[in-house]
């Protein structure tokens, strides 16, 4: 099974990355039993700034983010965490999955993916429905049911042990259903679906 995590946290260490790497070993752990090991890679998106923000203006990623690109397109699940700004998720975790759809809009079409937020204050544990569920739903991934928020009383309590047990406990399962049962996507050129300039210059002419 591949597991790939997407951290958005800015700062080192930070919260953020905290929670996603214990999500991640939960996950991989649950799915070691009787079972090849779990392959996990990181993405931290703060070394990728500038290259998800380059995307936008060129067209085509640089080669680390079209590697980053590549491996959540190929992963089996993904574990996204983002630090909550403006009640909502980063602006740099939005342009990554932005940008990554707009490269592949197929990218996360059945990928069990769960949810991660860290913030000051349990008041913004909303962001996981109202902002990160939405947010994937709308890039056709299979989110699990349950997200885990860690506000900054959270950590050491036992009640955030719970949710991550529970959370990473759910990706690993439908994470390891799904990669047997889904076929392998063929791979795209995104030149066979440009329309010649001849064409859409006819379109323009009167009674084209």
């Amino acid at each position: 099974m591949r597991l790939v995590v997407v951290s958005a946290g800015l700062s080192v260490p930070s919260s953020t990355r905290l929670l996603a790497d214990r999500l991640a070993a939960v996950a991989a752990a649950d799915h070691a039993a009787g079972q090849p090991a779990a392959e996990v890679r990181v993405i931290e998106l703060r070394d990728l700034a500038v290259d998800i923000a380059h995307t936008f203006t060129t067209g085509f990623p640089a080669p680390p983010l079209a590697d980053a690109f590549a491996a959540v397109a190929g992963a089996d699940g993904v574990i996204a965490v983002t630090p909550v700004f403006s009640a909502s998720y980063s602006g740099l975790f939005k342009s990554f999955f932005d940008a990554l759809s707009v490269t592949d809009e197929d990218a996360l079409t059945g990928t069990p993916v769960l949810i991660g937020a860290t913030g000051g204050t349990a008041r913004h544990s909303l962001v996981l429905d109202h902002a990160l569920r939405p947010l994937f739903a709308h890039l056709k991934a299979v989110v699990v049911p349950t997200g885990v928020y860690a506000a900054s009383e959270d950590w050491g309590a036992e009640g955030l042990d719970a949710r991550i047990e529970r959370a990473a406990g759910e990706l690993a399962a439908l994470a390891a259903g799904l990669s047997t049962a889904r076929a392998p996507r063929p791979a795209r050129d995104s030149f066979e679906e440009v329309t010649p300039f001849a064409e859409r210059l006819a379109a323009l002419r009167p009674g084209g």
